[in-house]
């Protein structure tokens, strides 16, 4: 009895090595071939939201393929679009960067200069001198030939996931019940159908209104940074936009970007900040208000859970892979909640 015992203690210290060694075997290969597992996965969640369109479009008879064609059509203009009309003046923030420092700098030295006394009387205190480094200009520098060196990868990624959403859009569905008829009865047949179209709904649903709340959020941003004069405030509308997909953080950044811009733009200390303290205002009622009451209890992650989410996905694909990853986790979570023996990962994230 005492040898089972042993043997049974042993087996559950070696499943347990073995289970770490899986973990860092699949973490080393996500991070391997996330040159392939991001376009697949950016594809699949543009997919998933636009397949109730082209489903409710195929219920009144309009092929799948004509349906797809449609969207990614409209998908690809609308995205050409804002970036024709935002490159312009990103490119010229880039440019003049340079110049904005040099102009930043004496700005930023009238919030530091009580800072410094401070130090200055500290150090005569305490015996010593304050040692003065002189300051060195900031230079921001973009090479013409990194930038197209770069440009066949982007270029082979947006194609990519184009290729990849538009086949998903035509082909899912049948993908899927190939997928379901590998179920050995009819039971667990009827079982997967119901999980993968709840799934499906679900996380087409949040994934839309996600993007309309950062969509409106962006909007609204940069209406703001019009009204206060803030220059190219479409440019920082987009921006907040997009960094709002990163919860917390991405709210963060933009908040510190609309500062710095404030104080580059603006001579008093008041003013400049104004646009900042404002957004920090907008994104506080839509993140604890606004985005609660529409997406709704079942919807709502642990912001715990989120951070370290993100941590773990933007330290294994970086910028791509924070973006992903909210979405990911409440794809996660959407299937924990319907596959036995797993639901404890969906209360756990749960807030």
């Amino acid at each position: 009895m005492q040898f089972a015992r042993l043997a049974q203690h042993h087996l559950r210290g070696i499943r347990v090595v073995l289970n770490v060694l899986l973990i860092l075997a699949l973490l080393y290969t996500i991070t391997l071939i996330k040159g392939l597992l991001i376009p697949l996965v950016l594809a699949a969640f543009i997919g998933v939201a636009l397949n109730p369109i082209v489903a409710a479009a195929a219920r009144r008879r309009v092929p799948r393929w004509l349906s797809a064609s449609v969207l990614m059509v409209a998908l690809i203009t609308g995205i050409g679009t804002g970036i024709g009309l935002l490159a312009q003046p990103a490119v010229g923030w880039f440019h003049d960067a340079p110049t904005a420092v040099k102009n930043f700098v004496p700005k930023l030295r009238a919030f530091t200069q009580p800072f410094e006394a401070a130090n200055r009387a500290t150090q005569s205190l305490v015996g010593g001198q304050a040692a003065r480094t002189p300051a060195r200009p900031a230079t921001v520098a973009i090479d013409a030939w990194d930038v197209l060196a770069s440009t066949p990868k982007v270029l082979a990624a947006v194609l990519t996931v184009v290729l990849l959403v538009f086949f998903f859009l035509i082909y899912g569905d049948a993908m899927l019940r190939r997928l379901v008829e590998i179920a050995p009865n009819f039971g667990y047949k009827r079982h997967a159908v119901s999980i993968v179209r709840s799934i499906q709904t679900e996380v087409s649903r949040y994934i839309l209104t996600t993007l309309l709340i950062n969509l409106v959020l962006g909007l609204l941003t940069a209406g703001m940074l019009w009204a206060y004069k803030v220059p190219d405030p479409l440019l920082w509308g987009a921006v907040a936009m997009l960094a709002n997909f990163i919860p917390y953080v991405g709210a963060i950044t933009t908040t510190t970007v609309l500062a710095l811009v404030g104080l580059m733009n603006f001579n008093e200390a008041g003013q400049a900040l104004l646009p900042a303290l404002t957004f920090a205002g907008i994104t506080a009622v839509e993140g604890n208000l606004i985005t609660p009451f529409i997406q709704g209890r079942r919807m709502r992650l642990s912001p715990v859970a989120i951070l370290l989410w993100l941590l773990v996905w933007g330290w294994l694909w970086g910028i791509p892979g924070a973006l992903l990853a909210v979405p990911m986790l409440t794809s996660v979570k959407l299937v924990a909640e319907r596959v036995r023996g797993w639901r404890w990962f969906a209360m756990l994230v749960q807030r």
